[in-house]
Formats: C-alpha cells, sequence, structure tokens
C-alpha cells in the first residue's frame, strides 16, 4: 500500500434536460480529495467547510472504507484533506464527487486492485444517482442505463467547444426534496416530448449541430414540478436564451441553472443573473467547460 494518494474529481451536471436520470456531463469544476496512511482526523476546506463532517462518516471517508471492504482488508488509519470547489446542494454532484473521491483515492492508495467498472458499481451503491456518479468517474459527456443488474454506459462524442454558464443561487435546493415533488406516472405525450429530446441532444452534441440544442434541452419530465419549489427557474432560462445561450436547463435537481453558449457566454451569464435580480434569486454566475477528463490521481507516493 502506497503512503498517500491525492484525486481531482469534477463537478457534474444530470439530466441535460430531458435526459432525466440518463444523461450527464463533466465540469471543470474540481474538488480534490488527498488521502495518508498512519495518521488520522478529517480536514475540509472551501465548500463545505464549516458544515460538512470531520468524521467518519464523511461521505469520502465513508467511501474510502468501502473500498477496503470490497476488497476484504480493514480499514487502516487514514487522514482525510478535502479543498472542495463544488457548491453543496445545488445540482452540481457534490455527493457524487465525494463518493468518486474517496474511492479513487483509496483504490489509488491501495495501487489499484478494483477496475474502473467495479469502482463504478460502488459508488453508484454509495451515492445513487449513475447519471452523476458516471461523468464523474469516466468524464464527458455519457449516457447511463440500468439493463437489470448492469449499469451500463456510453460516452456522447462532443463535436463543439461548448461553454457552460451556471447561475449558482444562494438557495440550496435538496434532492430528495426536489425529486419528492414528482409524480409517479407520467402522460404518453410527455413521455414521447422527452424521448425525443433526448434522442435529438444526443445528436445535436455529437454531430456539433448547436441549432438543435434550444429545442433538445427542453424537458416536460421533472423541471415543470421542480418550479414549484423555484418559480424564477423558467425565466431565467428564458433570459439565457434570449442573450444567445443555444440551450438551458436546471442542473440535476437544482437549484443552479445550466446554459450552454458557443459565445457571448459573458452576456449570457449576465442576462441571467439580471433576471434572476430582479426575482429576487441571489447567487452567483460561473463560466466553465465540459471536462473532458473524470476523476483522476494527480499525486501518489
Amino acid at each position: 500500500m502506497l503512503s498517500y494518494a491525492e484525486v481531482r474529481v469534477p463537478a457534474t451536471s444530470a439530466n441535460l434536460g430531458p435526459g432525466f436520470d440518463c444523461l450527464g456531463i463533466a465540469l471543470e469544476i474540481w474538488n480534490t480529495v488527498r488521502l495518508e496512511a498512519g495518521s488520522s482526523g478529517v480536514t475540509v476546506s472551501g465548500e463545505g467547510e464549516g458544515s460538512l463532517s470531520l468524521g467518519r462518516d464523511n461521505l469520502v471517508f465513508r467511501a474510502a472504507e468501502s473500498l477496503f471492504r470490497a476488497i476484504g482488508k480493514p480499514t487502516p488509519q487514514l487522514s482525510l484533506t478535502c479543498d472542495n470547489a463544488i457548491p453543496l446542494g445545488r445540482g452540481l454532484g457534490s455527493s457524487s464527487a465525494a463518493a468518486v473521491g474517496g474511492l479513487v483515492a483509496a483504490n489509488a492508495l491501495c495501487e489499484n486492485p478494483l477496475t474502473q467498472d467495479e469502482v463504478l458499481a460502488l459508488a453508484v451503491e454509495i451515492e445513487g444517482h449513475p447519471d452523476n456518479v458516471t461523468p464523474a468517474l469516466l468524464g464527458g459527456c455519457q449516457i447511463v442505463v440500468q439493463d437489470g443488474e448492469e449499469l451500463v454506459t456510453s460516452a456522447v462524442p462532443l463535436a463543439s467547444d461548448l461553454w457552460a454558464v451556471l447561475y449558482i443561487p444562494s438557495q440550496q435546493m435538496p434532492t430528495q426534496q426536489a425529486r419528492g415533488l414528482l409524480g409517479p406516472t407520467v402522460s404518453r405525450a410527455d413521455a414521447v416530448f422527452n424521448m425525443g429530446r433526448a434522442a435529438l441532444l444526443v445528436n445535436a452534441l455529437s454531430t456539433g449541430d448547436v441549432s438543435l440544442l434550444r429545442t433538445a434541452t427542453q424537458d416536460r419530465l421533472h423541471q415543470p414540478a421542480r418550479g414549484v419549489l423555484f418559480p424564477a427557474m423558467a425565466r431565467i432560462i428564458r433570459a439565457a436564451l434570449d442573450a444567445g445561450a443555444v440551450g438551458a436547463f436546471l442542473s440535476g435537481a437544482g437549484s443552479t441553472i445550466l446554459a450552454l453558449t458557443v459565445d457571448r457566454e459573458m452576456t449570457v451569464g449576465y442576462e441571467m443573473a439580471d433576471m434572476a435580480d430582479k426575482a429576487g434569486v441571489p447567487g452567483d454566475v460561473k463560466v466553465t467547460k465540459v471536462s473532458p477528463q473524470g476523476a483522476h490521481v494527480v499525486s501518489e507516493g
């Protein structure tokens, strides 16, 4: 076993509008996780400092422990250092990044006894959201479907160099609460509406035909219901599109709204923030890109 391993894990955005629970992308916003053997303690800086657990119930630590259980070894004395840039409870995959970060760091510390597929299966078991976990581990844009007990993933090649403009409200939107708003059934019309747009979205991303994205990022399965918690959502999305975004949607369960642009990214961000301000929704704008890279070891020894 190595003495330490340091890992970077990206933020993620799930659903991308119509791809509810089956599409996700990695973003160039990174958490750093460092595991060291032979000492103990948990340190958190950045996002979640002062609110995330500093004990063994910290999600990153629990994920690391689960890897040791999976390989049949006792968990050694470990110290954990987390430097977080991914906001909590904003639909940017902070929980998935925590689970993936702990697993990848522990796997590296043990000199990689588990394959990437095995790490992915463990991460999904821990976190429960494959559409976030998969791009967090693999990077890029990922399609994820469950086939019985098997998780099937497929990368979507991105033909265009797209900016991701995020409006990140100060208010959290807990995933469990946001999911609780969704009904148990959907109409055939809404199912067809979303299936067509999810297919169109994958085609638009892989061919680079960004003119399709305005239609392809529309949704009827989850965003209308979640608008009950976030009434300004539709207006902020409209402001992004009117300012030149090629597509816009609620990121995961929210509260972040993500707009895709090929240019005018600062204008789009300004207009989203202006509309949010008028609607009484304080927050921040962040401009980033899709990350082709998922979780990876940056240092070990």
